[in-house]
């Protein structure tokens, strides 16, 4: 929440962590309540703009490439030809920009509840929307769980569950019936890749239920990827890989060094040592 007592900062309190995260501020850009929740932009001065929904930070211009670099590579790097790729959330449009720079794709839809987030995105965060006008992406705005089971079974190569904390509307994209859904919706080859918060403080309780509910519905190989993310709790942030039939720990290496666009953050040896499992990680996660 943005507490007065810091003048010119925005301070995001973890109210059952004990910790915060601030970001001096130069001036407030936006502030509207839309249909589902509250949304500020602000102008930070040392991180670019800055997107606040619900109190909550979203993104900002230095560091969101770590997410969504995250969100989409590793995974379009392990299925062996994704085609059709479906981002469940991912307003902003970053996670978008990133799979589409995989010329392999012919389809990318980004379902979105919340049509603000993208018109704001655009108007503040353009570069993450430069790759909105691609023949490739289309865009639905509404429920996400909706649209997963309206799906055709076996149609779909790569969903990436880009949402915010599983409290609300997105709780509902941590559950067996959810997973249930996009197992149907893959072929055989699928893949699902959810945020899946901090490692650090959601060990034993989100990414282990995530695990569990994954392999409850079917999936084979389930695997966490940590990741640095400055603006989110404890700086360290995670995705939980999911596939049908494959080993999510192999990927196509070999593509990844070849790959003819830019990054600024994934690499080979960046998705190696994501592999890479803390031994608290491993311990958490024994059981499932």
């Amino acid at each position: 929440m943005n507490d007065s007592s810091y003048q010119h900062w925005f301070v995001e309190k973890f109210g059952d962590e004990g910790t915060s995260f601030g970001l001096a501020i130069k001036s407030k850009l936006h502030d509207e309540q839309s249909d589902y929740q509250r949304i500020e932009v602000y102008d930070t001065q040392t991180f670019g703009h800055l997107m606040v929904i619900d109190g909550c930070v979203m993104l900002t211009q230095r560091d969101n490439f770590l997410y969504h670099e995250m969100m989409a590579h590793p995974a379009l790097f392990t299925h062996p030809d994704p085609k059709k790729v479906a981002i469940i959330g991912g307003g902003d449009c970053g996670t978008l920009k990133e799979v589409l720079k995989h010329p392999e794709v012919n389809s990318a839809w980004q379902i979105e509840i919340d049509e603000k987030v993208t018109l704001l995105s655009e108007r503040y965060f353009p570069e993450l929307c430069s790759s909105n006008g691609d023949p490739r992406a289309h865009f639905y705005f509404g429920d996400g769980i909706q649209w997963i089971e309206a799906q055709a079974a076996d149609s779909l190569d790569l969903i990436i569950v880009d949402s915010t904390d599983p409290v609300g509307p997105a709780a509902g994209l941590f559950t067996p019936a959810f997973f249930k859904a996009c197992h149907r919706a893959l072929g055989d080859a699928g893949i699902v890749v959810q945020q899946s918060e901090s490692p650090l403080l959601h060990a034993t309780t989100i990414i282990k239920s995530l695990h569990r509910n994954m392999k409850k519905v079917g999936f084979r190989s389930v695997t966490t990827l940590p990741f640095p993310q400055p603006v989110y709790p404890t700086g360290w942030w995670s995705c939980t890989m999911a596939s049908k039939d494959m080993d999510c720990t192999r990927f196509r290496s070999e593509d990844v060094k070849n790959k003819r666009f830019k990054c600024d953050y994934y690499n080979t040896a960046i998705h190696h040592g994501a592999l890479a499992q803390p031994e608290f990680l491993k311990r958490a996660l024994k059981s499932c």
